[in-house]
């Protein structure tokens, strides 16, 4: 193999700088040429692709965001649009391909690989942490942070006006991010789509807690629930206590990654040249208990995320 590629797709998340970043040096470091594609695969789709060198990723691993830019590609999704995605991949002479991104991402990646035998490897990028092979994605933990900020602010006006605080984060099908920054946040509660919640049981709680003199009321919602702005109104209905509503958005995916997602990044980076360069493909990369692993994209993206369920007790029982 003389020519790998590398592009960012989906969601950007903090992090793919670094990941960017690794599989260009390491490419460079053992003798490939490494060709960065821009917008993803509606850049590769267009034939957007420069050669990258050691100075391209120089100074990037510290920014948010994704150096190589993100797009979506109707065109991709199709046969023809694949078709000429190889055509210009063959043109550029490149063998391998490397894809930082989410579960879209990684399927695209699958489907070069098995139309055209284009060799690939997929590093899971997104904030969500919804692929279920690895513990953890780039951009989770720094997600994490920057909602705990936004706790940590919201919490200081929350207790001046006596009121309840809904924050709603991202996560359409997975509630990690609630759930995690929920427990970190020291949230009375946290609603997400793997759990059912009773509306009345939480108004109880908000009211025997005013009871017993708490001054405000902490409540994480993930996106796959919704309706924030109406659980606000709801639970004033109810209870009679002051309620506000925050839905951080698209906040949430920028910032500086933290030194776990560009450590993180970095590994998993190295990881995916290591395997085009033993001629594999077909993988995707992780982390499954500190150690970065590798398994076939077929089976990973069959797995089903599931909640962690004991995180979610923890969670509760630590809120009373």
């Amino acid at each position: 193999m003389k020519t790998i590629g590398v592009l960012t797709s989906g969601g950007d998340a903090p992090g793919m700088n670094a990941a960017i970043r690794a599989v260009t040096r390491m490419g460079i470091a053992n003798g490939l040429r490494v060709m960065g594609i821009q917008r993803g695969y509606n850049g590769l789709v267009n034939g957007e692709i420069f050669e990258m060198s050691r100075s391209s990723v120089a100074d990037i691993i510290q920014r948010g965001g994704t150096v190589l830019k993100t797009a979506r590609s109707e065109e991709f999704k199709t046969p023809e649009g694949r078709k000429r995605a190889y055509n210009i991949l063959k043109v550029f002479g490149i063998e391998g391909l490397v894809v930082i991104g989410g579960d879209g991402s990684l399927k695209g990646a699958q489907l070069l690989s098995k139309e055209f035998g284009i060799k690939t490897i997929g590093i899971p990028g997104t904030i969500d942490n919804d692929l279920a092979y690895t513990d953890y994605s780039i951009g989770f933990d720094t997600a994490l942070n920057t909602v705990l900020d936004a706790i940590n602010k919201l919490r200081d006006t929350s207790t001046s006006h006596e009121r309840v605080s809904i924050v709603e984060v991202m996560g359409r099908e997975c509630g990690d991010i609630a759930l995690y920054s929920g427990l970190a946040g020291g949230a009375e509660s946290i609603i997400i789509p793997e759990e059912d919640f009773d509306f009345d049981e939480l108004c109880k709680t908000i009211i025997e807690g005013k009871a017993k003199g708490k001054v405000h009321n902490l409540i994480l919602l993930a996106e796959g629930i919704g309706g924030a702005q109406k659980l606000a109104k709801d639970i004033e209905d109810v209870t009679g206590i002051e309620a506000r509503a925050t839905v951080l958005g698209h906040i949430q995916r920028g910032g500086s990654p933290s030194a776990f997602d560009r450590v993180l990044a970095s590994r998993l980076g190295v990881r995916s040249v290591e395997l085009l360069m033993e001629g594999k493909s077909q993988r995707v990369v992780g982390i499954k208990d500190g150690k970065i692993v590798d398994i076939d994209i077929d089976e990973a993206l069959a797995m089903e995320k599931k909640v962690d369920k004991k995180l979610y007790e923890i969670a509760q029982i630590l809120s009373n």
